[in-house]
């Protein structure tokens, strides 16, 4: 927990978003409860439809988005067979509709899905496309294609199939759209596919058994970064002793702090001090470390 004025507060917060509102709106709202000077940043955006689990990023800690953004995330989904919309969830226009795949042409389909595959994100999507995003050049009725791209399928379970609509349980790589899963799926069993619901159920190490509700968030429910947090974000750890905390947060040189001397670790490495008060991120350059940033003085 943390307690500071508007103006030092920094932390992460792990809040389960309600479906029928955007990422952007619910963290907007999120942030003006810690004040209107607070940056604020998520890591990984749901789409409106959806719910669950969303890392809402403050102050410094905006600046660990791409630590946080970067590790694996768990969805359980309805797939609806039947019909595709134009979004390839409930919320758009109906394009396509075909006949409602039998349980075996379902099971029998999954087994593509796990693993390294390309997946083309839908049209409706924040890739960029000659330096605009999909979903601006499909809003004016462009023809869009996002090329297909490498992601991870770690686990693709299918947890129920009943009435056109199967319930999966997904574990993957970030970057994947399960909006385009419901739709590859559906294609692959010779029917038309899209999401009737969505929920991610962790995003790193942080589930939804961590998140919080809403309701009543404040300054008092941010999080720092712990070492086991570290750890579960695919970063290497290194804890420094109470001189070597101080010069690292006053940016002394790393070749002038010894215990960096002898560094053998996996870059990045995030840096703990005296009491475990997280530090900042270092990385390796050639033989030598180099400070990512320093975030100091946050306990």
């Amino acid at each position: 927990m943390i307690e500071a004025s508007a103006d030092t507060l920094s932390g992460f917060a792990i809040l389960d978003k309600p479906a029928g509102i955007t990422s952007y709106r619910f963290l907007g709202s999120m942030g003006r409860r810690l004040g209107d000077q607070v940056k604020s940043g998520h890591a990984g955006t749901l789409d409106s439809f959806a719910s669950g689990v969303l890392v809402c990023l403050f102050g410094r800690y905006t600046r660990l988005s791409d630590y946080f953004m970067g590790a694996g995330k768990g969805y359980e989904a309805d797939i609806l067979f039947g019909e595709e919309t134009d979004t390839l969830d409930p919320e758009g226009a109906v394009v396509a509709t075909a006949d409602i795949p039998g349980l075996a042409a379902l099971e029998a389909a999954l087994p593509a899905f796990r693993g390294d595959i390309l997946q083309a994100p839908p049209a409706y999507s924040a890739v960029h496309i000659d330096g605009e995003r999909a979903y601006e050049r499909a809003r004016k009725g462009q023809d869009v294609s996002p090329r297909p791209r490498p992601v991870t399928i770690h686990s693709l379970d299918l947890l129920s199939y009943e009435a056109g609509v199967a319930r999966i349980r997904v574990s993957c790589t970030k970057g994947t759209y399960i909006r385009s899963l419901a739709r590859d799926i559906a294609l692959s069993c010779g029917s038309r596919g899209r999401l009737e619901a969505l929920r991610r159920t962790f995003s790193g190490p942080f589930s939804e058994k961590d998140a919080s509700s809403a309701e009543g968030f404040g300054p008092g429910d941010l999080r720092t970064l712990t070492e086991k947090d570290a750890e579960g974000l695919g970063l290497s750890v290194h804890t420094l002793d109470t001189d070597e905390s101080r010069a690292f947060s006053n940016g002394l040189p790393l070749f002038r702090l010894a215990s960096f001397a002898s560094l053998d670790r996996p870059s990045p490495v995030a840096v703990f001090g005296a009491g475990r008060v997280p530090l900042g991120i270092v990385t390796r350059a050639g033989s030598a470390w180099k400070y990512a940033f320093v975030l100091g003085g946050l306990a």
